[in-house]
């Protein structure tokens, strides 16, 4: 059976690698003109996603391209002492397997482990689905295949195509990101340098392989008014949301017109009643993005292609099966991390000074204790801080598909 896939940041190529193990032909088409390299920013792979990576014998290439940040140096508006977080009993209280990655990084790894058994169409997109399974392309010519999945992100080519247009389904939950690329003049390696203020947050981390820094930065806000591709008003935007905040900052966003790389967007979290219909579905971000950087999306999106990949098998490619059967293995899942995403927008980005030091006194408190005694208070509670942990990954190794 013949599959389309549209998109290969993340989920694209995961979900490539297990329906060609499961004797499916695929090609994966991307927008861009070659893999994405522009530095991308952090992302976070919980037990889920590093047992799936594990099982196609990318761990160690995703380990070693780890950026090692271990520890946090917090300062708060108003408050001259800083506060120092041992971040990896943070994590190790969140999830007994954790790793974080560039997500160009982790999109270069899962490419590689595709490329030599997937065809893969760069520097073109889909503009035409139909119901018999015809896509036309803006460059090449038309063609037909059994099953097209829309792995194409928050703003999803496919999903618009098939589903409509994304304010039908999308829920802004009050704050944005923004992440750019700065040189290291600090010399920062395992450092995440962090400036907290009310309803904002602005932060610089390096890594060990990276020969420059990542700024991050969230704040809340009321729907601003700009195109997704408008950079020149997103930094506009972006100046004004954290004007006063600290020199340091001042600093870092004195350097965004030079900058290599920059990403924009709001924290939005698509809900949708289906991501299927007929020969199409939806994967990852493009069918359930919890919200970037706060819901863990980066791990349900591979695991999600994980789970349809192995649904498709299962049902020996026939898609009125396999399409249900895979949103029924998602949904419980996707709710959780809508929810914990919700929280945690809220955590992550205080709303008073209160909250401010809510926040830093429970970072705190966790990397004072010993890593057994974080990790048990956390399992009181797995909706939350241990959510990623109730995901179960099932063995699909017995489908395989003609």
């Amino acid at each position: 059976m013949r599959v389309l896939v549209s998109g290969a940041s993340i989920s694209g190529p995961v979900l490539a690698y297990w329906l060609t193990r499961h004797g499916f032909e695929v090609t994966v088409v991307e927008r861009a003109p070659s893999p994405r390299k522009t530095g991308g920013h952090a992302v976070d792979l919980f037990r889920p996603a590093m047992e799936i990576s594990e099982r196609m014998g990318v761990l160690p290439r995703l380990e070693a391209k780890a950026t090692g940040t271990d520890r946090m140096t917090v300062y708060r508006e108003g408050v001259a002492r800083p506060v120092s977080v041992d971040l990896t009993k943070i994590y190790g209280a969140t999830s007994d397997r954790h790793l974080e990655i560039m997500r160009d990084d982790l999109g270069e790894v899962y490419y590689d482990a595709t490329r030599d058994d997937v065809e893969y169409v760069f520097g073109d997109s889909i503009t035409s689905i139909s119901d018999d399974g015809e896509v036309t392309f803006e460059h090449g010519a038309p063609r037909r295949f059994d099953i097209v999945v829309g792995a194409d992100g928050l703003h999803s080519n496919v999903r618009r195509l098939v589903f409509g247009e994304e304010s039908r389904f999308s829920e802004f939950i009050g704050a944005y990101l923004a992440v750019f690329s700065v040189p290291n003049d600090r010399n920062l390696d395992g450092e995440f340098v962090n400036h907290l203020g009310v309803d904002r947050m602005a932060g610089m981390y390096g890594a060990r392989h990276l020969g420059d820094a990542r700024v991050v930065c969230l704040f809340r806000s009321e729907p601003l008014d700009y195109h997704y591709r408008d950079v020149a008003r997103q930094k506009e935007l972006l100046r004004a949301a954290f004007a006063g905040l600290h020199s340091d900052v001042d600093e870092w966003l004195g350097r965004l017109e030079d900058t290599p790389a920059f990403y924009f967007d709001s924290i939005t979290q698509l809900r949708m009643d289906t991501w299927s219909r007929g020969r199409v579905t939806l994967v990852g971000d493009a069918g359930y993005c919890p919200g970037p950087a706060v819901g863990g999306s980066t791990s349900l999106a591979v695991l999600g292609a994980y789970v349809l990949a192995g649904e498709l098998a299962a049902a020996n490619g026939d898609h009125t099966r396999a399409f249900p059967a895979y949103e029924r293995e998602m949904a419980e899942l996707v709710q959780a991390s809508r929810t914990f995403a919700t929280t945690a927008a809220k955590t992550l980005i205080p709303g008073s000074r209160f909250g401010m030091w809510g926040l830093v006194t429970g970072a705190r408190i966790v990397s004072a204790l010993p890593a057994g005694v974080g990790k048990a208070l956390a399992r009181l509670n797995t909706q939350t801080f241990r959510m990623h942990e109730s995901m179960t990954v099932k063995d699909y190794s017995t489908s395989v598909t003609a």
